[in-house]
């Protein structure tokens, strides 16, 4: 339990057994939220990066977006009428912590993770310093992480999977692959564990449901605004891009109608993947307030295949290096770009922004923030809180290596713990979410925090699981898992 029953205790009383039982983990609470408050106190507004205008163009009149999913706009369409980008960032940071105390909660009670073990699981994610700084960033990533973190918690829940579950697994799945594409793998993690566990076909037909309806929904808006069947018109784009990195076009002669979509510059002196999309001198000819046509995602894509084909080496370097070494380093580098890495710390001033570019789908920046916010959405930096946020980043965060040294932990229970299913769940889901990135696009470090709190989970079920006294001191409390197997073969 989660808690030590009430009695006939007062209601304090009764709070104040909660605390005491989970003292470190309400330590660990309350400090996650100060911060959070200092955040809003310190930042008023939110903070700004390219993608956020595209967003708000969405929320301000849904549209199946070409360059990336539209998910979270419309996410932000429900909160329009509030006209408040502080509301926006409010749910942000409560949304996290909200998942924190719900994850804590199943670790001890549903998965029998013991209190210290389970606190120091979701000690990551409340109080990294740059999981704080995303959240406070007009992005996805929070919502992908609660979407995709909440259907993997639900999945995970002790007892028979039943067909309801199942749907509202797929459901948030669905939800979390329109907000971001790179939860699409996750399915196939959910569907395997499924057949592992031995859950029977209603189950199976109503998380597919479940997770179709949403994105094919999707699909169909895509394909009657856009008129072809995709979730974006840069699949092709961004493989390029990934590509872009390595391809040599003197040593490998590309058909002639793509020679033009050769890289820039000589090989290892070369922008970053994903930038080079962007630059103003990509050969994909990239233009603010524009999308890629169609006969250009494909030509990039016949490209990014081309150089694969002729150059598979490389293309493992490439990702490896981005998977292990950036991933996994102690230090961050100012990587894909210097403006890029710097968005991910607290500011010092406001960033500066062009008003007049043109948004995709919209008018310009200045325009599309006015419609939502009414106002110019300018960030007002208030100290002394936010320099005690930039001191604190200074100090406080979680590196790379200490990551790699989590998942190490977590693979380590599974061979040697012999830890059940659900652990393994955890832990492949944080290596989906780190290495898809790298594989098909570029690697970014934001792209690192959502799987933080599946790595952690993993190492804690792993080795954090209580243990009975007496005789069989150092064996897993195997109770609750013998039942579940008596019942999961009948839970439909």
């Amino acid at each position: 339990m989660l808690s030590p029953p009430a009695g006939r205790l007062p209601k304090g009383g009764a709070l104040l057994a909660v605390v005491r039982a989970n003292w470190l983990f309400s330590v660990v609470v309350l400090a996650a939220v100060v911060l959070r408050v200092i955040v809003m106190l310190g930042f008023r507004g939110a903070f700004w990066f390219n993608d956020s205008y595209d967003y708000l163009a969405i929320a301000n009149d849904p549209f199946p977006h070409p360059l990336r999913p539209s998910g979270y706009g419309v996410f932000l369409s429900a909160l329009k009428p509030f006209h408040s980008l502080a509301l926006v960032m409010l749910l942000h940071h409560a949304a996290i912590v909200g998942m924190a105390i719900v994850g804590y909660r199943m670790l001890v009670r549903d998965f029998d993770v013991r209190r210290t073990w389970a606190a120091l699981a979701v000690t990551p994610l409340l109080l990294d310093s740059y999981q704080i700084t995303l959240e406070h960033l007009l992005l996805s990533d929070t919502l992908f992480t609660v979407l995709v973190f909440g259907a993997m918690l639900m999945l995970a829940k002790p007892g028979a999977t039943g067909w309801r579950r199942a749907a509202l697994v797929g459901a948030l799945l669905g939800l979390a692959v329109v907000t971001r594409t790179v939860g699409a793998p996750l399915f196939l993690l959910v569907v395997l564990y499924l057949l592992v566990r031995r859950t029977r076909w209603p189950a199976h037909v109503a998380l597919a449901a479940a997770f179709f309806l949403p994105v094919g929904g999707y699909v169909v808006w895509f394909q009657q605004e856009h008129g072809r069947f995709g979730m974006t018109g840069t699949d092709g784009v961004f493989l390029w891009g990934r590509t872009a990195a390595f391809a040599d076009c003197e040593k490998f002669t590309p058909p002639p109608d793509l020679a033009r979509l050769c890289p820039r510059g000589e090989k290892g002196e070369r922008l970053a993947s994903s930038h080079q999309i962007w630059h103003e001198d990509s050969p994909l000819g990239w233009t603010n307030g524009e999308a890629f046509d169609e006969r250009t995602n494909e030509d990039a894509q016949r490209f990014a295949l081309w150089a694969l084909r002729n150059q598979p080496g490389e293309y493992v370097k490439v990702v490896a290096y981005d998977f292990f070494v950036r991933t996994f380093s102690w230090n961050r580098s100012q990587y894909p770009t210097i403006g890029t890495e710097a968005r991910y710390h607290f500011p010092t001033k406001p960033t500066e922004r062009n008003p007049d570019l043109p948004v995709l789908g919209a008018g310009d920046r200045q325009s599309v923030v006015y419609e939502y916010s009414r106002d110019a959405g300018r960030l007002h930096i208030v100290e002394p809180y936010a320099g005690w946020m930039r001191g604190y980043q200074e100090r406080v965060r979680v590196p790379g290596t200490v990551l790699g040294v989590v998942l190490v932990v977590g693979a380590a229970g599974i061979v040697w713990r012999r830890a059940r299913a659900r652990t393994a769940l955890f832990w492949t889901s944080a290596v989906t979410l780190l290495a898809i990135p790298p594989i098909t696009v570029d690697f970014d470090y934001r792209y690192v925090l959502p799987a933080m709190p599946f790595a952690c989970f993993a190492a804690a079920m792993a080795w954090g699981r209580r243990v009975p006294a007496g005789p069989s001191r150092g064996k897993p409390v195997k109770k609750r898992e013998e039942r579940e197997q008596k019942v999961e073969p009948a839970g439909t």
